[in-house]
């Protein structure tokens, strides 16, 4: 199977070179054949220079500022069976890859793939309290899944879908700004196939926007958009707050 990373980036010229290195280093411990694509969204800074200074990365631009435009302008780049989409402050932990083939192969129907989050720059109490939230929104998910017959998990930043099933759910909702955009991703792809939710796939991340905004406050605005999406089909919040320097 091969496999697409795509990876949006607006401003990100601080972590895009660590996030680029920890997918090649990845890739260099597995056979496979992949692509790596960085999506330049309508960045002002460095960004665009020091992914292209990684051999074997691909740079997509897209001038039109949003997170989801940018992954959707990603996917139609991209020709891999498996594509993966991982934020630009992630960092790849040893073994992702080899979790994510293993999974996908031992399941035929598998449509999409996610984990958590593990802020490397939070406090070990604040890792807790939001390892605690993911245990919740697992529940609450399965509860939702068994009683309303709705309900699937993906964590934006870390999930991996089957190429088929995004072409059969007509690629992502562009009219989505931020909130809820994985939620939506999950619905949807769960009325065509399965969707897997597992803490065996983590991923490293930065904790900017909680550090900025709140670990509770960014906790239940989450809550809050994920049951709008799957109970009402939209997220709640229709703006957020850009973290990134240069940002309005």
């Amino acid at each position: 199977m091969k496999i697409s990373f795509v990876i949006p980036a607006y401003n990100e010229q601080d972590f895009i070179g660590p996030c680029l290195e920890s997918v090649m280093r990845e890739l260099g411990t597995i056979e496979c054949d992949a692509e790596v694509i960085v999506v330049n969204n309508a960045s002002t800074d460095a960004t665009r220079e020091r992914a292209l200074a990684v051999p074997g990365v691909r740079v997509v631009d897209e001038p039109r500022k949003g997170l989801v435009r940018a992954r959707e302008a990603g996917y139609l780049a991209s020709s891999g069976e498996l594509i993966a989409n991982i934020d630009s402050d992630t960092r790849l932990p040893e073994g992702w890859l080899t979790t994510v083939f293993e999974t996908f192969r031992e399941d035929p129907d598998l449509a999409a793939l996610s984990g958590p989050l593990i802020y490397y720059d939070l406090s070990r109490a604040g890792r807790a309290m939001v390892r605690l939230f993911y245990f919740v929104g697992y529940l609450v998910s399965a509860v939702s899944k068994r009683v309303t017959g709705k309900g699937a998990m993906v964590q934006g930043g870390n999930f991996i879908l089957r190429r088929t099933v995004l072409d059969q759910i007509g690629g992502y909702d562009t009219s989505i700004e931020f909130y809820g955009e994985d939620t939506d991703v999950a619905r949807r792809v769960s009325e065509v196939g399965r969707v897997r939710w597992t803490f065996a796939l983590p991923i490293y991340s930065s904790a900017r926007r909680m550090k900025g905004e709140g670990i509770v406050v960014t906790g239940l605005r989450y809550a809050l958009n994920y049951a709008w999406v799957v109970l009402r089909g939209r997220p709640l919040t229709k703006n957020y707050k850009d973290i990134r320097p240069g940002s309005d």
